[in-house]
Order: structure tokens, then C-alpha cells, then sequence
């Protein structure tokens, strides 16, 4: 379920996101986001100790990037973004695999998420690593102009993967 077709996939290192990274991170979060996160969302999850990292290509380029909050049981993802450039060649596939390994370390039995009613790929890439839409939260997404945009709740047995 979660291999990687070789699509153009760049050699990569991840690692813990860290204060330093937030500038390029930033940069990359307005360019993905019509409704992006603040620095302040970053640094207020890096200050509580969620788990959060980037990957970084063969020159350091950033590719990615994910923030989760663990709970009891069970892991939320916050945030997961692939640099546009490099949408569409597995990398949020790489991304889901080392969260769901980060839910294994810490014994984590479900992975939750919120994603956009109007996101149909981010939608689709869920669906085929295996989450489930398991609900609908009304206005839960801001928007530039206009109401606020539902979420979808989908969720994942961590054990499934």
C-alpha cells in the first residue's frame, strides 16, 4: 500500500524540523496555500514538542515538509505539504510512511486528519494509502473571501499499513 513508484523521485534526507528551517518551510506554506499557517502555528508546534519534519533533496533543497500532534492512542495530522514543484512524484507517500513509522515508535494505533471538501487529489492520495472518510466538519477551513470551506475527516489504522 504505501510503495513508491519511481516517478522522478529525488534522493531525499529527512530530519526533525527545526526553528531554521521555518523561513524556506514559510515560503514554501504561502506559495502551497491560498489560507496558509503562521509562523506562529510552526513554532508553537515545534515549541510543544510535535512530532515535525522536512525532507531535503540532494542539495539541500527543501521537498516536504509534515507537523502531527500526538494524543492518546492515536496521532493528528496537522500539516503535510510536498513543495509544488515536486507534487505528483510520491513524496507524500515518503511523508505518510514516516509518520506512520513515528506512530509505530510511539505506540500509536490511529492516524487522523482534516483535508479540504474541495482538495480532490489530496483527497485521492489518502484514499489509496488507506484512510477512510469518517466524517465532515462544517466550516472548519478558512478561506480568503466567502463562508468557510468544510473538512473531511479521514482516519487510518495504524496496524493496516
Amino acid at each position: 500500500m504505501s510503495a513508491v513508484l519511481d516517478r522522478g523521485l529525488p534522493p531525499f534526507e529527512a530530519a526533525g524540523m527545526r526553528l531554521p528551517d521555518l523561513t524556506e518551510v514559510l515560503a514554501v506554506e504561502r506559495r502551497a496555500y491560498p489560507v496558509p499557517w503562521t509562523h506562529g502555528n510552526f513554532v508553537d508546534s515545534l515549541a510543544a514538542g510535535y512530532p515535525a519534519e522536512v525532507l531535503r533533496g540532494p542539495r539541500a533543497e527543501l521537498l516536504g515538509y509534515w507537523v502531527a500532534m500526538p494524543g492518546v492512542d492515536e496521532m493528528h495530522l496537522l500539516n503535510i505539504t510536498v513543495v509544488p514543484a515536486w507534487q505528483g512524484r510520491g513524496l507524500a507517500v515518503v511523508m505518510l510512511d514516516r509518520l506512520v513509522g513515528a506512530c509505530r515508535q510511539r505506540g500509536l494505533t490511529q492516524l487522523w486528519l482534516e483535508v479540504r471538501v474541495s482538495n480532490e487529489r489530496a483527497r485521492e492520495v489518502y484514499r489509496r494509502y488507506g484512510f477512510a472518510e469518517v466524517g465532515r466538519r462544517r466550516a472548519y477551513y478558512p478561506v480568503v473571501e466567502g463562508p468557510r470551506e468544510d473538512a473531511i475527516l479521514m482516519s487510518l489504522s495504524v496496524a493496516a499499513v
